[in-house]
């Protein structure tokens, strides 16, 4: 599907029919074979070397690293990539690639002996267990105040996240971002990025029927009988392929609980749409297992890049110094603002401005469940792939997604993950002496968007006659409100950077993922990141290559 066609007008018509966002779950464009979308068959490349000298150096593959590398590649650079995280392209002793939700193990967690689900109880007990030590998927990196959950790998958040592809509302976006202007993002970037990303919609036909999404209709039922407006969102999951995992031809993903540490089939991570397509360039290289720690201008000009290559026990095996041109920073909201702050501080970068660091935010997020009547099951078998949502955007600050909750049991509960529309921003700081950034979210600024949600599930228990979970999240604990799957900003469009990403002071240097958005987009943010990273690498490329 080409850029003109049904990712042109369709966000526009669908955000004016009705509020289309989503989250990530809790718990192009990639060519469909037999059992699940082909993945790239190249050979891996050597590691990059000490002593190399690349053209561009792109830190992160997640989204906006992806795009960048993409594009940058298809106007004849030469990229390198770097990730901290593993490539996951090697089948476990089980012949899968990722792990089951249900059953996590050393491939699930970043470097922890004992996982940290977003979820972290059930029927009163606590569900965390022990694994062994290993660079996993998922990390739940904690901050005072908060856990920031991110994907670990080649594909970043692309690889964990629910794969909710929503394009925000077109009277919405001014409060995203202001400086960008509206009219190109909604005739040329948004659906750049929805076709690049291959998002596609559930058969509603099918949604209403089958099994899997028993959990989503109860939602729905709930949601309309209390005034609210139930829609539906788009998703990178192949739904042909869930069909087939429907009718048991083809293995199970979605239908397996697969979700929180990866999905083996069906999901259009970055892994089969934009790196695909970038190293099908023949231009671009990754670097799986690295870390950088250090950026600073080159005696010689472009800018010297100190780079750890770890074990898969995190263990150091090398440090490397190369030479980059140009260098993007891609590594996620808090991967790029903890190592901007971190060099501006220690004088590595001193000319960064004092915009580095501030204006980050949870998107919102909370999360809770509410106990159904007998009368109302949600279903044994529950989709991990969430569809549709709750939106009060406009009267109460949420949206709440309809979110599974695969236990493989019925459980007479509806799980809810919410973004809200709260105000509050925290700010990255280097501390000295113990030699680490620290970011300074405060737990009570999620009471804003407790209050938010409340809006709907107040008003859909008091008619139902139902009331809220409290085994989810500890002993008697009805919201979880210690997280974010949405961490953004740090390096704010048209603050810290430039309006399209030049990082002040430093020519050649540039930030590119969801730390140039302000704290919230009012959605599911992945595919507003790639829009925007869609339209800044072509400003770039027209202008400073």
């Amino acid at each position: 599907m080409d850029d003109s066609t049904a990712h042109n007008a369709e966000p526009m018509r669908l955000s004016r029919r009705g509020f289309v966002l989503g989250t990530g779950s809790i718990v192009g464009l990639g060519l469909l074979q037999g059992t699940g979308i082909a993945r790239a068959a190249a050979a891996p490349a050597a590691p990059i070397g000490d002593g190399a000298r690349v053209p561009v150096l792109v830190i992160g593959t997640g989204y906006g690293g992806s795009v960048a590398a993409l594009r940058l590649a298809e106007a004849g650079v030469d990229v390198h990539m770097v990730e901290m995280g593993q490539s996951w392209d090697t089948p476990g002793t089980d012949g899968k690639i990722f792990a089951n939700t249900r059953t996590p193990d050393y491939r699930s967690f970043w470097l922890r002996t004992k996982t940290k689900q977003p979820l972290s109880n059930f029927l009163g007990f606590p569900i965390d267990k022990t694994v062994p030590r290993h660079t996993g998927i998922l990390d739940a990196e904690d901050f005072s105040g908060i856990t920031v959950y991110q994907g670990r790998g080649v594909g970043g958040g692309s690889l964990v996240n629910g794969g909710m592809a929503v394009t925000p509302r077109r009277d919405r976006f001014g409060a995203v971002l202001p400086s960008v202007n509206a009219d190109e993002m909604y005739s040329v970037y948004y659906p750049r990025a929805n076709a690049g990303l291959g998002v596609n919609e559930i058969d509603r036909a099918w949604f209403d029927t089958t099994d899997c999404y028993q959990f989503a209709r109860v939602g729905r039922k709930h949601a309309q009988r209390s005034g609210f407006e139930f829609v539906y969102v788009p998703n990178v999951y192949d739904f042909e392929y869930m069909k087939r995992e429907a009718a048991g031809t083809v293995p199970r993903s979605a239908l397996e609980a697969e979700i929180l540490y990866g999905n083996n089939h069906g999901k259009k991570s970055l892994q089969q749409t934009y790196l695909a397509r970038a190293r099908a360039t023949g231009r671009v290289s990754i670097s799986a297992l690295h870390r950088v720690t250090s950026v600073s201008p080159a005696s010689g000009g472009g800018y010297r890049v100190t780079i750890e290559q770890i074990d898969t026990s995190g263990t150091v095996t090398a440090t490397k110094t190369v030479t980059a041109a140009r260098v993007f920073f891609a590594a996620g909201s808090v991967g790029t603002s903890k190592l901007l702050v971190k060099l501006k501080a220690t004088g590595a970068l001193p000319n960064l401005n004092g915009e580095v660091g501030r204006g980050w935010g949870d998107n919102g997020n909370v999360m809770c469940g509410r106990a159904n009547h007998m009368w109302d099951p949600t279903g044994s078998l529950q989709s991990s792939i969430p569809t549709a949502g709750i939106d009060n955007w406009d009267a109460g600050g949420a949206f709440a997604e309809v979110a599974p909750l695969p236990t493989g049991i019925e459980t007479y509960a509806s799980f809810y993950l919410s973004i809200t529309k709260n105000p509050n921003r925290a700010r990255f700081t280097w501390n000295a002496a113990a030699g680490r950034v620290e970011l300074d979210w405060q737990t009570a600024w999620k009471q804003p968007s407790i209050t938010m949600a409340k809006t709907i599930f107040d008003k859909i228990n008091q008619k139902e006659g139902t009331i809220y979970r409290t085994d989810l999240f500890g002993a008697y604990k009805i919201w979880g409100d210690h997280l974010t799957y949405h961490p953004l900003g740090g390096a704010v469009l048209n603050r810290a950077i430039d309006n399209y990403g030049r990082l002040h002071g430093h020519p050649g240097l540039y930030a590119i993922d969801g730390s140039l958005i302000p704290g919230n987009t009012s959605v599911n943010p992945f595919v507003t990141i790639t829009a925007l990273a869609e339209r800044n690498i072509e400003k770039i490329i027209a202008t400073d290559l």
